[in-house]
């Protein structure tokens, strides 16, 4: 850790050393058995950690805007009709997508920190149904990396299979990181990054995609309208190593598929739902240590609240680029607000993947000398202190 700052962003996030150890590694042949062996754990793998019973993974290099992209281009035709819950800045970039594939898009959107409610996205769905034909596709962000708001996934994704559209969970935020029950709650595609709560350094595009909306996609009546996108690429390729056979349409990341198959091991290793209950306690912690500080957070309530980030509002007098800096000194990188309208009234900590309380207590202790620096007067070690206590109760 010398010479460098414990990085606690909503991403890319610290990493384990195993996993870090892959990427340092020769890089051989995609074509290489051994190569082929690890692509297609990983493959089953992201089913299991996905919590999908029949689901087609994908591992495609890009980022999660890419895995974004890809289920909207393949399930997505001219015409369509498509309802996007607004969380934040990321529910908003799904409505631009699916705009820029035709479909026409109805948002229903929340005040910043607040979440639309069943009634009110039932309400859209009704509405679409009485109108003729409905909604072929919703769009949840699970976690909107920009507000730090949880979706409530299992009443929204029941309400849109009620109604006949495909689910497509944005989990950039979430997978691996909050509870997914992928085929128990219904969701047709959940896709993420690798930079998240899997714990893989930057550049891969992760999705599984249900057998449903596998059929959709092949009953669409027009070509899919992104190339490097197209399942109709990726899809025998999947297939083929999951089989242990070698394929090609583009080059694999061959290092980050390595590492990803060593994270997704050491997820499984943890134990999924430890693994759930261990965000939920380091972000108990956190937010405790926060609130001990009387710095307010921007979900409006303690149920809206994501586990794998917090969004703390910056108390009056204190601004985010002294304090980024003070924070920075102190040895911590953290991110600034990012929701537009209020993005200079809050700030951003990561804790997702690797994280442990000793990150926690060093970031709140990094957040007192920030707070410190820019004059906000208040009893030192005090988060420090309400951390360990949420902790250990």
């Amino acid at each position: 850790m010398k010479d460098r700052t414990l990085l606690m962003i909503p991403g890319p996030i610290e990493f384990e050393p195993a996993v870090l150890a892959e990427m340092g590694a020769p890089t051989t042949s995609h074509l290489a058995p051994h190569f082929i062996e690890a692509f297609g754990q990983a493959l089953e793998r992201m089913r299991q950690v996905w919590q999908s019973t029949d689901g087609q993974p994908f591992i495609l290099a890009g980022t999660g805007t890419l895995a974004m992209d890809c289920a909207g281009a393949n399930l997505v035709e001219p015409g369509d009709k498509a309802l996007v819950v607004d969380t934040g800045y990321f529910s908003q970039r799904y409505a631009a997508i699916l705009e820029r594939y035709g479909a026409q898009v109805t948002i229903v959107s929340a005040s910043p920190g607040g979440r639309p409610g069943l009634e009110e996205v039932e309400a859209a769905l009704q509405a679409a149904a009485l109108q003729g034909g409905g909604f072929k596709l919703m769009t949840i962000t699970h976690v909107d990396t920009s507000t730090a708001v949880l979706a409530d996934v299992p009443g929204l994704s029941a309400l849109g299979r009620r109604y006949g559209a495909l689910v497509v969970v944005d989990g950039v935020c979430s997978v691996a990181g909050e509870q997914l029950k992928m085929s128990e709650w219904g969701v047709d595609v959940a896709l993420t990054a690798s930079q998240k709560a899997i714990g893989v350094p930057p550049g891969l595009a992760l999705l599984v995609a249900s057998q449903r909306a596998i059929e959709a996609f092949q009953n669409r009546k027009t070509p899919v309208l992104n190339y490097y996108a197209d399942w109709t690429n990726w899809l025998p390729i999947m297939q083929a190593y999951e089989a242990r056979k070698a394929s090609y349409f583009g080059t694999p990341a061959v290092n980050l598929v390595f590492a990803l198959n060593v994270s997704l091991g050491q997820i499984q290793a943890e134990g999924l739902e430890a693994r759930f209950a261990r965000h939920a306690a380091l972000s108990r912690a956190c937010k405790a240590g926060i609130t001990a500080l009387g710095l307010g957070q921007v979900p409006l309530q303690p149920e809206f609240a994501a586990h794998t980030l917090s969004a703390p509002r910056f108390p009056a007098g204190v601004g985010g680029a002294d304090f980024l800096a003070w924070v920075g000194k102190a040895g911590v990188t953290l991110a600034g607000g990012l929701y537009p309208s209020i993005r200079t009234e809050y700030f951003r900590i990561g804790h997702m993947g690797a994280a442990r309380l000793g990150d926690i207590l060093a970031t709140l202790s990094a957040v007192e000398q920030g707070l410190q620096g820019c004059g906000y007067v208040f009893e030192l070690g005090r988060s420090l202190q309400a951390a360990q206590s949420a902790w250990n109760d």
